[in-house]
């Protein structure tokens, strides 16, 4: 079968990214909902179907899911130079700042605690309601897949984690396979254009085992710092589950306990790496700075980020193929309806229990949304606005 052609190009691909790496506040679950807003509702590079089923497979997956949400969305419109360039868009900005933080040339602490951070939390429960949404309307118009949607929101916030993750988008499969085969879209609907073949899209899952198996011998071998730090981050980004956050005790494991961080260094970079727009797994390349300086960050860098970039990459032609299949849109149908579900439960805990501490809060938040959904404001100058709210809240 002929592999579907790109309809952009990488240069293009990276300064979208790289605008949403300076201002995408918020974690994971909130990148997700900035991606939307610039790729399905204003540059339309992809329909709210095939979105939701980018979300699910990174949430299948190992590694830092709104990174790899960015990869495939590259992926699908200019190639692999695109994935490229959209992770290094993204990447990039919060990658610069930490390199910063790890020479001291920036002050970790300083960046923690202040009103315009707050105000850039605040923006982010805006983003991800707005999101929220679109993605409910377009996916669970109907009283069934409401349901299905409500449904896995209580699982994934009864049994946190992983496994409730996995549970609720496994399930919903089932339950569209049972109950949803009339509601589902034709084969075909939600184009999702995979310009690789499944021929090296194994190869890149067989890459991917290859060097988890290999390369903790391969740096005991050599004993280089470097090769200590890619393994180290390597192995962290293939065996997490939920982004930024839940890497945090793997790298603590590797790196303070093993005598090449302190303790206090590894927190201070930890919480700074929090306060910055992009992708958390940049903390990667913090930990390979300070341990390593110039190569030791570029090692943390690349070695968290690989194991995302090669199973997201190569699963997606498999991917591809699937959904084209009549029985699985009806499995698709009930995991686009669960996906609405896992944003709803995110919304609540971490994004809303995290961020709205009074009524100020709420009232800005409300604002935020109401600018985003109705007014159509761009997210950066909603950005900006909550920034300066949280400042001047910190004031009174």
């Amino acid at each position: 079968m002929p592999r579907d052609t790109p309809t952009g190009n990488a240069g293009e691909v990276f300064l979208a990214f790289l605008r949403l790496g300076c201002t995408a506040f918020g974690g994971p679950v909130a990148h997700l909902g900035y991606f939307r807003e610039a790729f399905v509702d204003r540059r339309r590079w992809l329909d709210e179907r095939a979105y939701a089923e980018l979300v699910a497979l990174a949430q299948t997956l190992p590694g830092p899911a709104s990174s790899q949400v960015g990869m495939a969305l590259g992926l699908t419109r200019a190639g692999v130079p695109g994935a490229l360039a959209a992770w290094l868009g993204f990447t990039l900005p919060s990658a610069l700042i930490m390199a910063g933080v790890a020479a001291g040339a920036v002050g970790a602490r300083g960046m923690l605690g202040t009103g315009w951070l707050h105000g850039l939390q605040i923006a982010a429960v805006a983003v991800v309601a707005r999101a929220l949404w679109g993605m409910a309307a377009r996916l669970c118009p109907d009283a069934r897949r409401a349901s299905f949607a409500v449904a896995a929101a209580v699982l994934v916030t009864a049994v946190p984690g992983p496994a409730g993750q996995l549970g609720a988008i496994g399930l919903a499969a089932l339950a569209g396979l049972a109950f949803l085969r009339a509601h589902a879209v034709e084969p075909g609907a939600g184009d999702l254009p995979v310009p690789l073949s499944r021929t090296t899209g194994a190869a890149m899952l067989v890459a991917f085992a290859i060097i988890l198996a290999g390369l903790p011998a391969v740096a005991a071998a050599a004993e280089g710092t470097w090769l200590t730090i890619a393994d180290a981050a390597y192995r962290a980004g293939a065996l997490v589950f939920g982004g930024g956050h839940v890497v945090l005790p793997l790298l603590q494991a590797e790196v303070v306990p093993t005598g090449l961080m302190d303790r206090e260094s590894f927190l201070a970079g930890y919480g700074a790496a929090q306060a910055l727009p992009g992708p958390l797994f940049t903390f990667g390349g913090y930990l390979g700075a300070v341990i390593g300086g110039p190569l030791g960050a570029l090692a943390g860098l690349l070695g968290i980020f690989l194991p995302g970039f090669l199973l997201m990459l190569g699963a997606l032609p498999f991917w591809a193929r699937l959904r084209r299949g009549t029985t699985a849109t009806a499995a698709l149908t009930g995991v686009n309806a669960a996906v609405v579900g896992l944003l709803a439960a995110a919304l609540y805990d971490p994004v809303w229990t995290n961020t709205i501490h009074r009524p100020a809060d709420f009232a800005v938040a409300l604002t935020a949304f109401l600018l985003l959904a109705a007014w159509r404001v761009p997210p950066a100058v909603v950005v900006a606005l909550c920034a300066l709210a949280g400042g001047g809240l910190a004031a009174l």
